[in-house]
């Protein structure tokens, strides 16, 4: 994943992610502020996702995006808070 990939997901993490269910994300286009994705532990319905495995299918790669990433990071913080507690 890209450096400007990570960057994004960074921020999009900080204030771009919305838990709706247990495994059911809503993360903000980092492009366009008038829509959104929604995202689980391993999909996201952005394009980029979609075409990721148009790409890479069959190469053993998992597709990856900035909105999944931002998810895994989410997580992360939300996991660095509680354990604080």
């Amino acid at each position: 994943m890209s450096a400007g990939t990570i960057r994004k997901a960074r921020d999009l993490a900080k204030n771009g992610v919305v838990k709706i269910e247990d495994d059911l994300y809503q993360v903000k286009s980092s492009s366009d502020p008038s829509k959104s994705y929604f995202i689980t532990s391993d999909s996201c319905d952005c394009l980029g996702f979609k075409n990721f495995y148009k790409f890479h299918h069959g190469k053993g790669i998992k597709a990856n995006c900035s909105h999944l990433e931002a998810v895994r990071i989410f997580k992360e913080m939300k996991e660095n808070l509680n354990s604080k507690k």
